[in-house]
């Protein structure tokens, strides 16, 4: 990527030589140009909220920024970036979404995230930090920012303009008030299950901002719920938990199963872990922010349930589908389960063949399959 601070080689993480998508895209460069441009000073705490897999803190480590971000993916490349491009160790300042934000904020960089109630969550949680001299720059495609987006920056921080689109990017200006009454958090939302689910009818389900359908139970989940195995006296893997809705639900269903709860979002395992605790769930559990199931020991689990997504940002691929899958073929003792559900259009059962060897339809509907595949 070409920024008037030189040009950096980025990588998304995990590193795949196959992986045509890039690190980095137009509304990233033009902040940059953006920020050179206009001279914006960078010698103040430099806040960069949402960067995606690093690009705008590795063009800017001479400055000493701060990251936030909610994507675990995006922390690790964001240290292969910043290592390969010879930044000094501890040259930018690594934060979840989940740690206290800074106490003063003079740059606050946004990269508008996908889901609007996890942009909103932060500008709340950074508001406070934010003063008058504060430049608030927000950059996205043009495709990401909606009037829906600008609004949430004028009610939370101050009167609030766009740029004119560049290669189909656009850039957020906001100037802060001081004076602004800002509105409390509604995060994290907390809602019941509804009654015709299985063992977690009517529980209690805690979402942190971003997650997933957060405000309701998502009807992929729903199907799921209504046809999970029994997972007796087991080591099962909530794999992609999101809210942990179903691992808290075998949780729910035997005392004697161990669940493992596993997300790369930092909003989806406290979301998990909250849900989980909100509903006394008796048993063991453990939750783990990581890449999949990188790091858990192979041959170590009974069973492995999944609702993989098919997004990442706002590319449609398979490509995380098909690294849990082979996660959970080598964390799956002989004769464990992996258990999907999914779109019926995009062709798990394929995947799964080609995997493990076998693959057999549990459940359908007109829109969604929950598939079996077991480790041989």
């Amino acid at each position: 990527m070409t920024t008037p601070w030189g040009e950096p080689a980025l990588t998304r993480f995990p590193e795949d030589p196959r992986d045509r998508l890039r690190a980095w895209d137009a509304s990233d460069a033009y902040l940059l140009r953006h920020l050179a441009e206009e001279r914006v000073p960078l010698d103040g705490t430099v806040v960069v909220v949402g960067d995606r897999w690093g690009a705008l803190v590795t063009a800017l480590a001479a400055h000493g920024p701060v990251q936030i971000t909610d994507s675990y993916l995006a922390q690790e490349a964001t240290r292969a970036n910043l290592a390969r491009a010879g930044a000094e160790p501890g040259a930018v300042r690594l934060l979840t979404t989940q740690d206290p934000p800074p106490e003063r904020v003079d740059v606050l960089l946004v990269r508008v995230p996908k889901s609007l109630a996890l942009l909103e969550d932060q500008l709340l949680r950074l508001a406070p930090a934010v003063h008058a001299g504060t430049v608030v720059v927000g950059t996205g495609m043009v495709k990401e920012i909606h009037t829906s987006t600008l609004r949430l920056f004028e009610r939370i921080l101050g009167p609030t303009r766009t740029s004119l689109a560049e290669k189909k990017a656009r850039l957020i200006f906001c100037t802060p008030d001081p004076a602004l009454e800002r509105p409390g958090s509604p995060w994290p939302y907390v809602y019941a299950l509804p009654d015709d689910i299985g063992p977690a009818a009517g529980s209690t389900v805690v979402n942190h901002a971003g997650v997933f359908c957060a405000d309701r139970l998502d009807i992929g989940t729903r199907f799921f719920l209504r046809h999970l195995p029994d997972g007796r006296g087991r080591r099962v893997v909530d794999l992609g938990c999101g809210n942990g809705v179903v691992g808290t639900a075998v949780a729910l269903a035997d005392p004697d199963a161990e669940v493992l709860f596993v997300d790369e979002s930092f909003q989806a395992v406290a979301s998990a872990e909250a849900t989980y605790e909100a509903n006394g769930a008796p048993g063991r559990a453990e939750f783990r922010v990581g890449d999949g199931l990188a790091g858990v020991p192979s041959g170590s689990a009974d069973l492995v349930l999944n609702n993989p997504p098919f997004h990442s940002h706002q590319a449609t691929t398979d490509a995380t589908a098909r690294r849990m899958f082979t996660g959970a073929r080598r964390t799956l003792r002989p004769g464990g389960e992996l258990w999907v559900v999914g779109n019926r259009h995009l062709g798990y059962h394929v995947t799964l063949r080609k995997l493990f060897g076998n693959s057999q339809l549990v459940a359908s509907d007109p829109k969604f399959v929950v598939l079996k595949a077991v480790r041989r």
